[in-house]
């Protein structure tokens, strides 16, 4: 085009890449330059200037008009349904929860959906009990912000336990890929640096913090989001007066700073004092919790800043509770002879050793000689064949160690020890626990176990290795007589006891935890033995691979055939098993979170019966005798609190672990001294009044939903699942877009389709947009369901395609740009459930609202969107036009083109009809709109600056007179640790930090609103004018007339029928929403009524596209209503359900249904 015929109000393409843009003015700056200003289809105003040389890409869209109305009606629907996909949470409020594979409890919505996501930025503690499902939440934030384009880089930091739990739950549950991050992965990153160049990562704690060059990378990335597991393992606290952090707190306070949302997440955030506490909290915000906690003058609110729900207190969707009960109890027995010798024996070996150990002057080797000692000693209480097999095992080492030194005649055994061995600081030995796997730290202790002694010459080895033979032939003889006193137990429990056998005499499932392989191989044999089925036991240790692992909980879940799961703590590790109510400890755990681990894994989100745990103790032994005294206490406690005893274990012994406890008996408990102080220390810490202020902290700002709270999270989830997205619409939007670009969809098993080939301009524009996995070549299954993910008797599990899904993302944007300059051309579409006459223009509006960037307003970033179908009259009315009123709306055909050619040309369409579609948005969404943000944001705001100001505040009070005492102490002559100087100059730091403060969350309260904008718009004509044009203009008011009255008697009608049930109906027909009245059963449940109202002699009813989704959506609530009416007698209402089984082809508009056979199925309903 040339340059002289760009003019004000043309649509012209090519001056912003894929973007049409509106010309406001034009000046010409000599004979071949022209300056023009344009505005965005975003509504920003911007300045270029144009030269002869870019009138080759430049293109006339628009003629000086602001409508042409002329776009394929067809291709303007899609290019309106890719728009409104784009924001698809506007119109489908729980998007993630719609198109994640979980079924979100209401804690968990609540969290995400009102605790959460209406924070900008977050800075959030989550700190729901142990089981609540945290990890579903934080995948439902991620999924959530992700459909938002809020989020492209999100960075997961756990304990190295749970990081492939979390790469598991987030690929299975939300389609979302994370990579672990690895050395390998720091090797090959192309920039050096891997934070960068990975989007998705989940990377270890302490792999982190203790590396300060992967801290220099880290602190040289930014992220929308990090989530952070065990949050309360950064801690930090106060010693002497001086703040003392650790190399984790250090880590939380720079990832913090490098990012804009972060989430904290953890079950244990009070660890009793409140200064810890504040100093956590001070990670969310470093103002707000400045300086240590003095009582009395600091005053804390959390309420916006954290979430905490106790596990007993929450409820399902029908307000009964999420947890059933637990019960446990303890399993004593008694050692035979032979067993209480080789008790004996061993223990006197490993307190030897251990006494022998403390004498070294290395403290890594010391401290891995003791790890590996108690190994042997847990061991020797695990089973004949785990005692045996250690001692075997250790002997044959460790005379190839003695063989090994006497053939190099290389001096004293110390020196090949040291060498050969991997010895372990105690910091590390501290943290096997929480960052090692299960897999890593069984193969950690059969090596450590084999090989670390404290022999420091070849004598003192030769008269170890003497001793051990004495001792492995004492285990090799029992393990061969088969007498085992403690499986004498587990046997009588699995044979006699009650709870075995469900009320049809089948055997119950039951998992039987051991904490060493040698114990779980020597189960497996005598458990398959008892029963007779050598199939009806399955087995979990750290060997079995992720896969295998799930392959086994699915055979244990689904295969009733199977009734016994031996496992060790691999199985507490990603593996949910609640398909079991029993369960056994055969070894108790040194580390008492483990115990509530292995409790966790049946006592979760779904466990309908009450769970049974039986715990075997061998009572005469040193560590048994503990160990029988604490479950004592435990049950006990248990009856006077209830089961959550259970979930603070791990917290009952901070002050001096369980282990230390443990060893302490080992060591010197046949002193009744000793033995006396280890009761007291565990009566101590499992006091009554020392629990209760344990669950007191732990239910700090802790929040609770009672069913009234409850039923209104589920009418909320009600109405959101009646108008999703997920899968109808997407599907069939899908199917014509994906199709119009090369693609297509190839059935296989229901609901499941194969793609053999993605076209390459897909692959492309993801190789340009993409941020995840990349679109795939082909895709073997996909689906649009997620129930058909997975499909009984195949192997393939099928791709979940919904908004964030990398192939859904790359067909959206490019249906965008191939339609996005249609929606501004506009179209022709036929309402063909309208038998009026007026026409009237549908206006697509978009509104949103800002907030200032850190560099001014040039940096604004947008925090708020909305958008809007407003509908003007010839007349100048306007009114509202529902959700997606265009999906209800036929393409004109050519010849109704022709028909209605002299509208488009009529006045009133050249009367600024834009500018009143504004107006309606102007004074009714931008006032709700902003209000609603700008409530959030001041009170937000508000309650920040308040804390802050008096925290800091209190602190130069403080400081100021801390300064005036020094100045004077100098005086005097004293000579103060802290100079009156120091003290000064923290006063004018927080001064300056004050009101640096002050300056930032000010700045945050003025957002700001931008001027609605048009996205596009159509010419929508009633079929009543198109029959009344197709007639030579006859038009049949009365008939009109008539049907408005139909329709309203109809509705009184189904609203009384309603009231009569007992229901409380509302009229939402002007809403254009889907269906006609809502009506609230109670409890949260509702019905959504679509209302027919015929004449008695009709044959049919035409239910609309936007109607027949919503009954796909909601089969069991959706009710078409049908009424007949005979001049002023009503028939009815006959109530049908269940009308619609398939989706619609993405051009079908509407479904005529025979009403006969509608009534065939209907139910006749009573008026009051």
């Amino acid at each position: 085009m040339k340059l002289e015929d760009i003019k004000v109000d043309a649509v012209i393409e090519g001056i912003v890449p894929n973007n049409p843009v509106t010309v406001e003015k034009v000046t010409f700056l000599g004979a071949d330059t022209v300056s023009i200003l344009y505005r965005t289809a975003k509504g920003n105003v911007q300045e270029q200037m144009l030269f002869r040389d870019d009138e080759s890409s430049l293109s006339l869209v628009e003629k000086g008009r602001p409508w042409s109305f002329d776009a394929d009606g067809a291709s303007f629907r899609l290019g309106a349904e890719a728009n409104r996909i784009r924001m698809a949470h506007l119109f489908d409020p729980l998007m993630a929860v719609h198109t994640s594979n979980v079924d979100p409890l209401p804690h968990q919505i609540t969290a995400v959906y009102e605790s959460m996501l209406p924070k900008q930025p977050l800075r959030f503690l989550l700190a729901d009990d142990p089981g609540a499902g945290k990890t579903i939440m934080a995948g439902l934030l991620i999924r959530e912000l992700m459909v938002r384009g809020d989020l492209k880089r999100c960075l997961i930091i756990a304990p190295g336990s749970l990081v492939e739990q979390w790469q598991d739950e987030l690929d299975d549950k939300f389609g979302v890929s994370f990579k672990i991050f690895s050395w390998e992965l720091d090797q090959s990153a192309k920039s050096g640096n891997p934070f960068d160049e990975n989007n998705m990562l989940i990377c270890r704690l302490d792999q982190l913090s203790r590396n300060d060059d992967l801290q220099g990378k880290l602190e040289n990335s930014e992220w929308d989001l990090v989530i952070v597991d065990e949050a309360h393992k950064m801690a930090a606290h106060f010693f002497g007066g001086e703040l003392k952090t650790t190399k984790r707190y250090k880590l939380g306070e720079l990832v913090g700073s490098k990012t804009r949302h972060l989430l904290l997440m953890t079950a244990t955030p009070h660890n009793g004092k409140e200064e810890d506490f504040q100093l956590f909290l001070a990670l969310l915000d470093s103002d707000r919790f400045y300086g240590k906690f003095r009582d009395g003058v600091h005053k804390v609110d959390t309420s916006d800043l954290m979430r905490r729900m106790i596990k007993e207190d929450l409820l399902k969707f029908d307000g009964t509770k999420l947890f059933p009960e637990r019960k446990a109890y303890t399993v004593n027995y008694e050692l035979s002879d032979a067993e209480a010798e080789l008790y004996e024996k061993v223990t006197n070996y490993v307190r030897e050793e251990m006494n022998r150990a403390d004498k070294l002057e290395d403290g890594k080797r010391k401290g891995t000689i003791g790890f590996a000692l108690t190994i042997l000693q847990r061991r020797l209480a695990s089973s004949p064949a785990a005692i045996y097999s250690s001692l075997n095992r250790r002997r044959i080492k460790l005379e190839q160690h003695r063989d090994e030194e006497k053939l190099m005649e290389r001096g004293k055994f110390y020196g090949h020890q040291k060498k050969d061995s991997q010895f372990l600081s105690q910091e590390e030995l501290d943290d096997i626990d929480d960052e090692a796997s299960s897999a890593e730290i069984e193969e950690l202790e059969e090596q450590l176990v084999e090989t670390t002694s404290a022999a420091t010459n070849l004598k003192e080895l030769e008269a170890e290795i003497e001793i051990l033979k004495d001792l492995e032939e004492h285990a090799r003889q029992i393990s061969l007589s088969g007498n085992d006193r403690k499986w004498d137990e587990l046997s009588k429990l699995l044979q006699d006891n009650p709870q075995m056998i469900d009320a049809n005499g089948s055997r119950r499932k039951i998992i039987i935890f051991t904490e060493h392989r040698d114990t779980l191989n020597y189960l497996v044999a005598r458990i398959q033995k008892l029963l007779g089925k050598d199939d009806a036991v399955l087995r979990i240790d750290g060997s079995v691979k992720r896969e295998e692992r799930r392959r086994v909980q699915e055979r244990f879940t689904q295969d009733k055939e199977i009734s016994v799961l031996i496992a060790t703590d691999a199985a507490g590790e990603g593996v949910n098993l609640q398909r079991a109510n029993l369960m056994v400890n055969y070894d108790l755990p040194w580390n008492p979170n483990r115990l509530e681990q292995r409790f966790g894994r049946i006592h979760r989100i779904g466990q309908t019966e009450v769970c049974h745990l039986w715990n075997v103790v061998a009572h005469e032994t040193r560590e048994g005798q503990v160990y029988q005294r604490l479950l004592e206490k435990l049950d006990m406690e248990r009856e006077a609190l209830g089961g959550r005893v259970f979930d603070i274990l791990g917290e009952v012994f901070k002050e001096r672990s369980l282990k230390e406890l443990l060893i302490e008996a080992i060591r010197y408990g046949d002193s009744p001294d000793v033995r006396k102080k280890l009761y007291e220390q565990v009566d101590m810490f499992l006091d009554r009044e020392h629990l209760k202020k344990i669950l007191q902290d732990n239910a700090l700002a802790s929040d609770t939903m009672d069913t009234t709270r409850i039923f209104a999270v589920k009418e909320e989830l009600e109405k959101a699942e009646a108008r999703k997205l997920q899968p109808h619409f997407i599907k069939s939007f899908f199917d014509e877009a994906f199709g119009r670009l090369g693609g297509s969809l190839k059935p296989r098993e229901s609901g499941r389709y194969e793609i053999t080939h993605v076209p390459f301009a897909i692959r492309d524009r993801d190789r340009v947009i993409g941020v995840g996995a990349p679109v795939m070549q082909r895709y073997e299954r996909v689906c649009f369901e997620k129930d058909k993910i997975r499909f009984p008797g195949k192997p393939q599990i099928a791709s979940f395609v919904s908004p964030g899904h990398p192939l859904m993302n790359a067909v959206l944007d490019l249906t965008l740009q191939n339609t996005r300059h249609l929606l501004r051309q506009g179209a022709i579409l036929i309402d063909e459930h309208d038998f009026g006459v007026e026409p009237r223009v549908m206006y697509i509006i978009e509104h949103s609202i800002k907030e200032p960037g850190q560099e001014g307003q040039d940096h604004q970033r947008i925090i708020s969107q909305r958008m809007q179908f407003a509908l003007v009259g010839r007349d100048g009315s306007v009114s509202h036009g529902g959700y997606a009123p265009y999906l209800d709306y036929k393409p004109a055909t050519a010849e109704q083109v022709n028909l209605v050619k002299h509208i488009v040309t009529e006045p009133w369409l050249s009367d600024n009809l834009e500018a009143k579609a504004i107006e309606l948005a102007a004074s009714t969404l931008v006032p709700e709109h902003f209000q609603e943000v700008k409530v959030r944001r001041h009170s937000s705001v508000e309650k920040t600056l308040q804390a802050v100001h008096q925290r800091l505040t209190s602190e130069i009070i403080y400081w100021s007179h801390r300064a005036v005492v020094l100045r004077e102490d100098v005086k005097a002559g004293k000579q103060p640790r802290i100079q009156p100087e120091r003290a000064e100059r923290t006063v004018a730091e927080l001064k300056g930090r004050l009101e640096a403060r002050k300056v930032e969350l000010e700045n945050k309260r003025h957002i700001s609103s931008n001027t609605p904008v048009t996205l596009g718009a159509a010419l929508i004509i009633p079929q009543g004018l198109i029959n009344a044009l197709v007639s030579g203009g006859v038009i049949d008011e009365l008939a009109q007339k008539r049907n408005n009255e139909i329709e309203r008697m109809a509705m009184d009608a189904v609203m009384r029928a309603e009231l009569a049930r007992g229901h409380i109906p509302k009229d939402v027909s002007k809403e254009k929403i889907g269906w006609d009245i809502t009506s609230h059963i109670g409890n949260g449940e509702m019905l959504f009524i679509e209302v027919k109202g015929r004449q008695k002699d009709a044959a049919t009813v035409t239910v609309s596209r936007n109607e027949v989704l919503t009954g796909l959506n909601k089969p069991e609530n959706f009710i078409l209503a049908i009424v007949k009416v005979d001049e002023q007698q009503v028939e009815g209402p006959y109530y049908v359900q269940h009308v619609f089984s398939q989706n619609l082809d993405f051009s079908v508009t509407s479904v005529n249904c025979d009403l006969n056979k509608l009534l065939d199925s209907a139910k006749l309903m009573a008026q009051s």
